[in-house]
């Protein structure tokens, strides 16, 4: 693997926090990659996020579309986003990282941080975008900017159509396993960890497509439920941070320990919430038969070859949760309207495609899902690099 082209960290005069900023690749000057605000957060876990999003863009390369492939890169802040010191931290973080921002670096919320918080601390960064690289790239910018603009305004049940799509994306990429499996959508079972924006939605869908969804997992703790949770209610309980409020409960939902969502009796298991939450002293409680990782980076290495030994097949974060992304510039350069079903169609025939050539790609070779992604990313960077250059 390439080292990356930037690699930096910053200390916070103020707190002694520190925050990082990795850009794995440009391309046609820019890159692209959200900013995660988590404590623990490190450079090394950064650096392989932003080396994940040069192929996540990659594995989106349709030389018909309007949207070109980015570069990839990352940003983190080591600070748990409930300090109520977590706010100063963010500004002075993208005051320090703002030239990089004004010029190859396009980023938003990930993992700890919404978007309507980064554009609220970007504002007051003296920022005009968290994506503003990416203007000179556009035909129209006015016109782009407004249909984006308009696309994170739309509501589908009082949910933001930002919050839904790259749920729809995780259940989409699960789904089409399932078929190519042969498996019925009805008694197929889902556990999921983290009900926040990438969680919750992907609950959503699975739920609308057929699935039971049989637990949940927050920062309380795991509720679970055998016959099926009501995952509308539960939505609807949630706080800003994801954590549903007890008492939305019905009489049969369970409250159970914080990881009781690793053994639960499921086929599809979807770790929607931290990086490095399945590893070897943990993968041997896993029943489900597909992991589905809505989170980046949630299975460690070494771990998923234990899983592979079992018969767990894993679907890879670089595909799976890819569909946020790609909506965002699909939008932007015009592939797509500011339209709810026109995302949604389009995000679930981009998905499907993809996951199909993964697992196509996984049989023939003998290998992982994983390794699929990344052949197909590898066979698709020179072509990208070649078409339009690493740096210009």
């Amino acid at each position: 693997m390439t080292a990356p082209l930037l690699s930096l960290t910053w200390t916070d005069h103020v707190t002694g926090r520190r925050g990082f900023l990795v850009v794995d690749r440009l391309v046609r000057g820019v890159s692209s990659g959200g900013l995660r605000m988590r404590p623990g957060c490190t450079l090394e876990e950064v650096a392989g996020l932003a080396r994940g999003m040069t192929m996540k863009e990659a594995l989106h390369y349709d030389p018909r579309s309007r949207y070109v492939p980015l570069g990839g890169a990352k940003g983190g802040i080591d600070c748990d986003p409930r300090d109520p010191e977590a706010y100063g931290v963010l500004v002075r973080y993208l005051r320090a990282v703002r030239p990089h921002i004004e010029c190859f670096w396009t980023t938003g919320e990930d993992l700890g941080l919404t978007q309507d918080l980064v554009d609220r601390a970007a504002a007051e960064a003296g920022l005009v975008s968290s994506i503003q690289a990416v203007y000179p790239l556009l035909d129209d910018e006015t016109a782009a900017r407004a249909r984006l603009a308009a696309a994170f305004g739309v509501e589908v049940d009082g949910i933001g159509l930002d919050e839904l799509v790259g749920g729809c994306g995780v259940a989409e990429a699960a789904l089409a396993a399932l078929d190519r499996s042969g498996t019925p959508y009805a008694g197929t079972r889902a556990a999921v960890q983290g009900f926040g924006t990438m969680g919750g939605a992907t609950a959503r869908f699975l739920a609308r497509a057929g699935l039971t969804v049989v637990a949940v997992a927050d920062i309380k703790g795991t509720i679970a439920n055998p016959d099926g949770l009501d995952v509308d209610a539960l939505l609807a309980a949630r706080d800003a941070h994801g954590t549903v409020d007890r008492a939305a409960l019905r009489p049969a939902d369970l409250e159970h320990a914080g990881d009781a969502w690793l053994s639960a009796e499921a086929e599809i298991l979807v770790p929607a919430a931290v990086s490095y939450a399945i590893d070897t002293g943990n993968q041997g409680q896993v029943r489900a038969r597909w992991i589905v990782e809505a989170a980046n980076m949630p299975v460690t290495a070494e771990a998923e070859e234990l899983l592979a030994e079992r018969g767990v097949t894993v679907l890879p974060d670089v595909v799976v949760n890819s569909g946020t992304n790609a909506w965002w510039w699909w939008t932007l350069f015009g592939d797509i309207g500011a339209d709810a079903d026109e995302a949604f169609t389009h995000t679930r025939r981009s998905m499907r495609a993809l996951v199909e050539l993964m697992l196509a790609r996984a049989e023939a070779d003998g290998t992982t899902p994983r390794a699929a992604a990344h052949a197909v990313a590898a066979e698709r960077l020179p072509v990208i690099a070649e078409r339009f250059g690493w740096y210009r």
